[in-house]
């Protein structure tokens, strides 16, 4: 079953969308539905995320406590203990995250011109939160740019720039279209150090203005990369081109810490790098980014 076929029957299932007004015909179309789930494989994207995982320094850290434990609720309820946790978490930068529209601004703008400035209070931003992610998007079709791979190498070296014609070739070499309203995701080859701290929060491969650029030109809807900060962060440091180009300027979110590694054997081993990304942040009112659960079907 194709890419498309798979991702429209997805589509049907998890957003509720009718597939056709008869008994018969409903029934055919989740029986389709089940046998291409049953027939995919799923590759989780995600790292583990605790308070010893790589976070830029300027970001609030993670922590999280057990506020009761099943030691002091034994016998709160007859039969039951339970227990329940508080997390304290940077929205930005875990393992994976998404970065809200509203989370840059350019010159003072939000995308779509709005004021960066009358856009936010203490609570969190007022326009342009996670909470506005279309759930039209939960289920997308995605491409998987492996440029580690089209360079020959296991990893890019630290600090190295991807670039527009790294893309394309990529692209080319792999096969693969992308197309308006894709996700895009880009393999440096750095999430293989996401266990390494000092190596991870060091100088970083990933795209640069010109890559950027290239992902704003064909219009896609998101993009994400296995690495910290998502664009490249050489030695000379970095004013953040990508995120001003792709969320300020083009409203294209951006996905960080991406685990790639799985995805990327997986997709050349069949030699076909499209495939259907399901990604749904968590409806945090406000929020500039949020932690996702990212996980692709391949069929």
């Amino acid at each position: 079953m194709s890419i498309g076929r798979v991702s429209r029957a997805l589509r049907c299932a998890l957003l509720g969308i009718a597939v056709t007004a008869t008994v018969a015909g409903t029934a055919r179309a989740e029986g389709e539905l089940l046998d291409a789930l049953k027939s995919a494989k799923v590759v989780e994207l995600n790292f583990v995320w605790d308070a010893r995982s790589p976070l830029l320094s300027f970001n609030p850290p993670f922590a999280a406590s057990l506020v009761n434990t099943h030691k002091q609720t034994t016998g709160w309820i007859p039969g039951i203990s339970f227990a329940a946790d508080m997390m304290y978490f940077s929205g930005q930068h875990g393992a994976p995250t998404i970065d809200a529209i509203g989370h840059i601004a350019h010159d003072g703008k939000l995308f779509g011109g709005l004021s960066a400035e009358q856009s936010e209070s203490p609570a969190g931003l007022s326009a342009l939160g996670i909470e506005h992610y279309p759930s039209d998007r939960f289920v997308n079709r995605g491409v998987l740019l492996d440029v580690a791979r089209y360079k020959k190498v296991d990893a890019l070296a630290p600090g190295e720039e991807i670039t527009a014609a790294d893309l394309e070739g990529t692209a080319k070499a792999q096969g693969v279209e992308v197309r308006a309203g894709d996700s895009v995701l880009i393999r440096t080859g750095f999430g293989k150090f996401f266990g390494d701290k000092a190596k991870y929060m060091g100088l970083r491969p990933g795209p640069g203005e010109s890559a950027a650029t290239w992902l704003a030109q064909k219009k896609v809807f998101l993009t994400g990369a296995d690495q910290l900060t998502y664009e490249v962060y050489p030695e000379k440091g970095t004013v953040f081109p990508a995120h001003r180009i792709l969320i300020a300027d083009n409203g294209i979110y951006i996905v960080e810490n991406m685990n790639l590694e799985a995805l990327g054997e997986t997709l050349a081993g069949r030699k076909d790098y499209s495939f259907v990304l399901v990604l749904n942040p968590p409806r945090l009112r406000g929020m500039t980014g949020a932690p996702v659960n990212a996980f692709a079907i391949v069929p």
